[in-house]
């Protein structure tokens, strides 16, 4: 536990935060906002990067930390954030504003991912970030898989619930519907799928393209 431990710590100090997304992520926790830690901001740079994204939808915007990341790494991209709470989805755009992001390159959906979501074209999209209502986790990572493109990728940050998944004691709701998920998708073939442990931890699920 304790090289675990160090092995987080060293992780969390070797990820470097561009400015602009280290403002954000300060703005962030004034308003009380929960934004993806900087590793696991970088990982889902890194995936954005290497699957050349276009097209994003983030649920849940964390104040605009999570979508600067994804766009710091993919920075051709559109992304499409989604949040119920108008104060979070202000401080993403104005965030984005002196990120000197083009308007044309955000749009900003007030609203309820489980509503919102539904009325969405399907496999239209490179990236789904889903980082909302843990309690609705698996109703939005179904979304989430067919709103992606043969090919497309949903990412699900911290799906280890700080700790609790590991814990085989634990079996409220939310660890249980966390395990569930990750245990499903892991024999599912009709995804590729990896778990990190960085951070607060990141779900990688990649869809199979059809033969």
């Amino acid at each position: 536990m304790a090289g675990h431990d160090a092995n987080q710590r060293f992780a969390d100090e070797s990820t470097l935060e561009p400015e602009h997304i280290a403002r954000a992520r300060a703005h962030a926790l004034e308003l009380g906002a929960a934004p993806i830690s900087a590793p696991v901001g970088a990982q889902c740079a890194v995936i954005a990067a290497a699957s050349q994204a276009l097209n994003i939808v983030e649920i849940g915007t964390g104040a605009g930390v999570s979508g600067l990341w994804l766009l710091h790494g993919s920075p051709r991209a559109t992304l499409t954030t989604i949040d119920k709470e108008p104060e979070h989805l202000g401080a993403a755009r104005q965030a984005f504003s002196e990120a000197r992001i083009p308007a044309a390159r955000a749009r900003f959906i007030t609203g309820r991912a489980a509503e919102v979501l539904p009325r969405m074209n399907e496999a239209s999209y490179d990236i789904v970030l889903v980082d909302a209502d843990p309690d609705g986790v698996i109703e939005y990572v179904e979304h989430g898989l067919r709103l992606v493109r043969a090919g497309g990728t949903v990412l699900v940050p911290r799906v280890l619930g700080h700790g609790a998944v590991a814990d085989p004691v634990r079996r409220d709701p939310v660890t249980s519907a966390y395990r569930s998920l990750i245990q499903e998708t892991q024999s599912s073939p009709a995804v590729i799928g990896a778990l990190s442990i960085v951070g607060e931890g990141l779900l990688q699920l990649t869809t199979v393209p059809t033969a």
